[in-house]
């Protein structure tokens, strides 16, 4: 029983962390590049728990995809690599203070 909080307790951290990728506009294999570097979460667990998020989400997927090839996000990625570390180590500290 203990794994299996565990495990969720993991899971609901990567989504979280999806979500945060997802505010600074970042693409799917954007986001596994990130949390591989930042947070040492496998790119497959990223890709895995993005499709289920595609899944129970279709219609907000399709319009973020969109979206996103509309504009250009290269001029963003310094800032964006910063506030991914930043959350990434806010989201340690709520871990280990638990």
């Amino acid at each position: 029983m203990g794994s299996e909080s565990s495990s969720a307790q993991y899971i609901h951290m990567v989504q979280h962390l999806i979500e945060e990728c997802i505010v600074f506009n970042m693409s799917k294999e954007e986001c596994m590049e990130a949390l591989s570097k930042h947070a040492n979460i496998t790119p497959v667990i990223t890709s895995t728990v993005w499709k289920e998020l595609e899944k129970e989400n279709k219609e907000f997927f399709e319009s973020y995809t969109k979206k996103r090839e509309e504009k250009s996000s290269s001029d963003q990625e310094t800032e964006t690599s910063q506030r991914i570390q930043n959350i990434l180590l806010d989201s340690s500290k709520k871990i280990n203070d638990q």
